[in-house]
């Protein structure tokens, strides 16, 4: 027999409704198992066994983030489905940047009252993540915690694990070399980060939120609500063929704080902005709420999701090989000598 504490109920936690949440949330997360998951979900931690095979010195490399206040406007607009991947995303485009392959993922979903359908709609998204990652989701924690989460809010937040050899470590603050072409990777649109501001120059409710705005193609809660995209399967298969010298994630902090955080000391990432494809809610953010320039680039990805240093004479065949693979890419810079860690020009 299951437990059941009346009082606790009385408290507002309804340890059946997790019972519930664990038992709708399972199908999804089959879709996510690979080879290496033992067990199943229930237990007191996720096991996974990796397989070291061809490894010389196998290093594992981790990563940990949340979705922000992107998730108010899922709640403004009710819809949960997708809130998993951009989870997902911003924990495993983290780990790739040292050539590191997602092995398992762990969510940790705090709720102010549990409704077991919803639970089950948003780890449908972090299943879904994980599947475009590659990597399992092993395990994770529904904590619903009433009074301390209002009844139809949630946080949501994750942990990656992957692996990488050592020999094949990608670290730029060693390997890029003046001269070395930049390559970005075009966003799905603004992904995870800078929602204070996009909540803020908006004024964000459902009406505006259901607006159709002929420039974007879609509404605008379609528009801000698009999940982040997720680059592993392309790099790790660009990293076969290509010598990656670095990887940024463009993420908080944009284009300013993130690029400069792969260089290093003496080189600078100049970035041609008549190479950039800024798409329409960028330009619709900066005229809408006034915002300088630099602010925008200090704060969204600008339409760039990744920016990849590679030698300047593979620039062009990594670039061919990137959109063979889906991907949106295009020379956007160089690295030079210098010490202002990035310049747009």
């Amino acid at each position: 027999m299951k437990s059941f504490s009346e009082s606790y109920k009385a408290a507002g936690v309804d340890v059946t409704a997790g019972y519930r949440s664990v038992e709708l949330m399972k199908s999804h997360i089959e879709r996510t198992r690979i080879p290496g998951v033992l067990g199943g979900i229930g237990g007191f931690g996720g096991l996974f066994a990796p397989n070291m095979a061809g490894l010389s010195e196998p290093v594992f490399v981790s990563g940990t983030d949340g979705v922000g206040t992107k998730l108010k406007l899922a709640f403004l607009m009710n819809k949960h489905d997708t809130i998993g991947i951009d989870c997902v995303a911003m924990c495993v485009n983290d780990i790739v940047c040292s050539g590191a392959t997602p092995l398992f993922f762990l969510d940790y979903l705090a709720v102010g009252k549990n409704h077991p359908e919803r639970v089950a709609e948003i780890v449908s998204g972090v299943a879904e993540g994980c599947v475009q990652a590659g990597c399992a989701l092993i395990g994770g924690e529904t904590a619903e915690m009433p009074g301390f989460y209002p009844a139809e809010e949630y946080d949501l937040a994750g942990f990656a694990v992957g692996m990488v050899d050592r020999p094949k470590i990608i670290d730029g603050s060693i390997q890029i070399r003046e001269g070395d072409a930049l390559v970005g990777f075009a966003s799905s649109g603004v992904h995870s980060n800078g929602f204070s501001l996009v909540r803020k120059i908006f004024n964000m409710n459902q009406e505006k939120l259901r607006l159709y705005i002929e420039e974007l193609g879609c509404t605008l809660g379609e528009e801000l609500l698009k999940p982040t995209r997720i680059y592993i399967k392309s790099v790790l298969k660009l990293m076969e063929s290509f010598s990656i010298h670095g990887i940024s994630h463009i993420t908080g902090g944009g284009f300013y704080e993130n690029i400069p955080r792969m260089l290093p000391k003496g080189m600078t990432a100049r970035i041609s902005k008549s190479d950039l494809v800024i798409p329409p809610i960028f330009t619709m953010m900066q005229n809408v709420g006034n915002i300088p320039e630099r602010d925008m680039f200090n704060t969204f990805n600008m339409g760039t999701g990744l920016c990849i240093a590679v030698p300047a004479e593979e620039a062009d065949a990594f670039v061919r090989a990137a959109c063979k693979l889906g991907e949106n890419a295009r020379i956007i810079g160089q690295v030079v000598a210098g010490e202002d860690g990035v310049r747009i020009e």
